[in-house]
């Protein structure tokens, strides 16, 4: 069964963009291709943050996340290479549109004073990254469980090519975006 969120691209999100940007072939339209999350951790802070980090992430994504290691020694951060010091998980397909949908629909309006993302936040090729203060705006993680609060760097990777058309394409799929003054 397909996620909900691909169904409405695929009926309305795909020919309102193929109308509005006069696509000729339909490997034109921009799609979501990937979404990135990652948890950066200080493992200075104490032993169990990355193991906590690992659990919080799973929960969220429904994925095990892949640790990432320093490839090279800072002694300014006191870092060694192959030290832990984060983890990401890629979405792709089903997930991804069923991480998207809970994303919009729950854990954004979850923020507390939440008046939408900036629409400024794209890298100049049609991907836009987020940044998230604490995992707690998602229902799966338990408020009694989280011993420290953890953000998140959350990248919609889409096969955009520019800014404007990969910001049409994520209002028309639901990201609540910041009206501009």
């Amino acid at each position: 069964m397909k996620a909900r969120l691909y169904k409405k691209y695929v009926e309305t999100v795909r020919p309102a963009l193929t109308e509005k940007w006069k696509y000729q072939n339909p490997h034109q339209v921009p799609r979501m291709e990937k979404i990135v999350v990652h948890m950066g951790v200080s493992t200075s802070l104490e032993k169990g943050a990355i193991d906590d980090s690992v659990k919080d992430l799973s929960v969220i994504t429904g994925r095990k996340p892949v640790l990432n290691r320093a490839r090279k020694n800072i002694a300014n951060f006191k870092l060694r290479s192959g030290q832990v010091i984060g983890c990401h998980v890629t979405l792709r397909r089903d997930a991804m549109y069923e991480f998207f949908d809970r994303l919009v629909a729950t854990a954004l309006p979850r923020i507390r004073d939440f008046r939408g993302i900036t629409p400024r936040a794209f890298d100049g090729r049609g991907n836009y990254s987020l940044g998230v203060a604490e995992q707690s705006i998602f229902p799966e993680i338990e408020l009694d469980k989280v011993k420290r609060t953890q953000g998140m760097d959350i990248t919609i990777v889409t096969t955009a090519r520019t800014d404007a058309e990969a910001l049409d394409l994520l209002k028309q799929m639901g990201m609540p975006f910041a009206e501009g003054k």
